[in-house]
């Protein structure tokens, strides 16, 4: 990304966010927002123009529910082993399963290679540029789309992750988190937040992700380093405790996550079929086992063949 200019006024919205986009709180977001990210902003292999609109595609894939901590030394194995699009395409979709290794949620690894093929055979092996575009292809979303076309192609967006909306909820709403689900409200104050200018938009966007990344956290908040402190309506109201539906963290211990996880981990070190037996023998309680096998075969992380042999899919 290139360094952000002095931004303009937010361009208008539709909804409760029309006001901010010219109030003094809308207007005074931007600038110490970008310019703290200018100063601390974490140095991201998927933030270097050498990394491309496929690098940024592939971070984004593998950052969805998962640490950068954990990303960082699949991606860079990634990107060294299949550096465009087309060389992922070329491989079977369970090559993309193994490269994922424990990132976890191993879905996301099959959506990536579905989006590759379809970016080889519609667009001539480039990342499209046109956000309807990136929206159509397999295993894009709503968010996907906007940040690959924000921080890849320096678009205007509002980009909604976990930490711009706690940032929003925090900043402008005044509440301690926001809902559990985006909201048709959310959309509508973002879009509000905007910048008019494509090129501090996308700044904007990479900055208040970083800013709710690095200093307003879900728990131990930092607020002495926050840029917008002295604005954040929450911490003008004395930071009131949440008062929505309990927010509960995942369990991970004893669930059929966790077997699927050991089921293929065994798949992903084995290159040839593994059978039955072999399987049987990563957790204790057969009806969970096989109901999480069972649902690995669905979701077409794991190919069964004849003979009670598995591997990872082919085709």
């Amino acid at each position: 990304m290139t360094a952000p200019t002095k931004p303009p006024h937010s361009s208008p919205a539709d909804g409760p966010g029309d006001a901010l986009a010219g109030s003094p709180l809308g207007e005074g977001l931007h600038d110490p927002v970008i310019d703290w990210f200018d100063e601390h902003a974490r140095d991201l292999p998927w933030r270097l123009p050498e990394a491309g609109p496929w690098g940024v595609m592939v971070s984004e894939f593998m950052l969805q529910q998962t640490p950068v901590s954990r990303v960082l030394p699949v991606y860079e194995h990634w990107l060294a082993r299949w550096p465009r699009p087309a060389d992922l395409a070329r491989e079977a979709p369970g090559e993309a399963v193994r490269a994922w290794g424990r990132l976890g949620y191993p879905r996301r690894a099959l959506r990536l290679h579905g989006a590759a093929v379809a970016i080889t055979e519609r667009h001539g092996g480039d990342v499209p540029t046109d956000h309807a575009q990136l929206l159509a292809l397999p295993g894009i979303g709503e968010y996907t789309a906007a940040a690959v076309a924000s921080f890849a192609y320096g678009q205007r967006h509002a980009v909604l992750d976990t930490n711009v909306r706690r940032v929003f909820a925090r900043a402008v709403t005044g509440v301690q988190y926001p809902p559990n689900a985006t909201t048709a409200a959310e959309r509508k104050l973002a879009r509000a937040l905007l910048p008019e200018d494509e090129q501090t938009a996308a700044r904007w966007a990479a900055a208040s992700m970083e800013l709710g990344a690095l200093v307003c956290t879900a728990k131990n908040e930092t607020c002495h380093r926050c840029p917008i402190a002295a604005q954040c309506a929450w911490r003008l109201a004395g930071k009131p405790e949440h008062d929505g539906p309990p927010r509960r963290g995942q369990t991970y211990a004893g669930t059929d996550r966790q077997v699927r996880g050991k089921l293929l981990a065994v798949l992903r070190e084995a290159h040839a079929p593994v059978p039955q037996s072999v399987l049987d023998r990563v957790w204790h309680e057969p009806v969970q086992r096989a109901r999480a096998l069972d649902g690995l075969v669905a979701d077409g992380l794991v190919e069964p063949l004849s003979g009670g042999l598995y591997r990872l899919p082919l085709t």
